[in-house]
């Protein structure tokens, strides 16, 4: 099996590829993450899942697959990344409280020349959060590096009331498109025996 390089630190996109059983080595790169004026938050994810890749792939050989990410939330048009402070951290989960946003997350794979990506879109729906909670919520310290300043597969599931769309591509790395990608530039994710043909 192919060994494939990732283009993040995030433990969460680590443990996502570890389920699939892939062989992978993994590393952070640093890009400049500014949105473009007038940038769609769907084309930015992409731009920056693709940048990252690009980043990732330095001195590494053209045979070694590398996958870039990027995931934002959306909500009334408007993006939120992570947060930069406590007051932005809270403004953020006063906005998402009792309603639904969008979780998007970009994906590219950067492999013998060429890169493909895709893009996973999913629904989220929060209960009420009081300030209270969101004041203690933040003081645990899980918002403050994630878009949307909450971690769905952490105690901010507690806010979570539905999910519509992929779960894994809340959690910032989808499982579908990521698969599909690999399979499409012919690397086995799902190892298929021929011995009992």
């Amino acid at each position: 099996m192919i060994e494939i390089h990732l283009a993040s630190a995030s433990p969460r996109r680590h443990e996502i590829l570890a389920a699939l059983g892939v062989r992978f080595t993994a590393a952070g790169v640093d890009i400049d993450e500014t949105p473009y004026d007038d940038e769609s938050a769907a084309d930015m994810v992409v731009r920056l899942a693709i940048a990252k890749a690009a980043a990732a792939r330095t001195g590494l050989q053209s045979s070694v697959p590398v996958i870039g990410a990027d995931t934002v939330v959306v909500v009334d048009e408007r993006v939120l990344g992570k947060p930069d402070s406590q007051d932005e951290g809270l403004e953020m989960l006063a906005r998402l409280s009792g309603r639904e946003h969008l979780v998007l997350t970009g994906v590219a794979l950067d492999y013998k020349g060429e890169v493909k990506s895709a893009t996973s879109a999913t629904e989220v729906r929060f209960r009420e959060i009081s300030p209270d909670e969101a004041a203690a919520y933040w003081q645990i310290g899980e918002p403050q590096d994630k878009a949307g300043a909450y971690a769905v597969q952490g105690l901010g599931g507690i806010f979570v009331e539905r999910i519509s769309g992929s779960y894994s591509g809340v959690v910032g790395l989808p499982v579908f498109e990521t698969a599909t990608l690999l399979v499409n530039a012919g690397l086995d994710v799902l190892p298929l025996s021929n011995s009992h043909a």
